[in-house]
């Protein structure tokens, strides 16, 4: 057995029991896991975008992302101890096991992974082979979403289309178990 710490999580996760969506990142950039919080950096278009698509009722800032729980949304990354761009993070480990165990354990509605890079860690794929918008399914877990980039560094690759996706999915699904809960309600 090696004397040697366990490597330290740059940014721990936020995850909860049924959550509505679960966002899956690569890996912390630099500033996020310096400050602590999710999608930190002023460049990122996430907190601004999640607004955009209604799926948060008002614009949210990075140090808020805890209020999100509250929202049914939680945060965690596919590296868990490297941070910095996906060059450099990505010289520590990826962990997909662990990462579908605990999607396994919580039973969010949605994953949506906020990049191709982590959706292609997630089904060891080449980027090119990933798709944005939402994914053929897979037995026992979650609906999932691939994204595009928010990170400032992939502005080249920005689209909106699959985060409107995501919402419109999100606020269809939330409107069947509202008149689900109502036809048991009137019986």
């Amino acid at each position: 057995m090696s004397g040697a710490p366990a490597p330290r999580e740059r940014l721990p996760d936020q995850l909860a029991a049924d959550l509505r969506l679960v966002f899956v990142g690569t890996a912390a950039s630099q500033r996020s896991a310096d400050l602590g919080h999710y999608y930190a950096h002023p460049g990122n278009r996430f907190w601004r975008t999640l607004h955009q698509v209604s799926i948060t009722p008002r614009r949210f800032e990075p140090h808020e992302f805890p209020a999100l729980l509250e929202l049914g949304i939680g945060f965690t990354d596919m590296c868990k101890t490297g941070a910095g761009m996906d060059h450099r993070a990505l010289a520590f480990p990826v962990d997909v096991p662990a990462f579908c165990e605990k999607m396994l354990i919580y039973q969010p509605k949605a994953i949506a992974f906020t990049s191709k890079k982590a959706a292609s860690l997630f089904y060891e794929r080449p980027t090119t082979a990933i798709a944005l918008g939402r994914q053929a399914p897979l037995p026992e877990f979650p609906v999932i979403f691939v994204l595009a980039s928010p990170s400032g560094a992939a502005a080249g690759s920005w689209s909106l289309r699959p985060w409107q996706e995501l919402a419109d999915w999100l606020w269809s699904d939330e409107r069947a178990e509202d008149q689900h809960t109502a036809a048991r309600s009137s019986r």
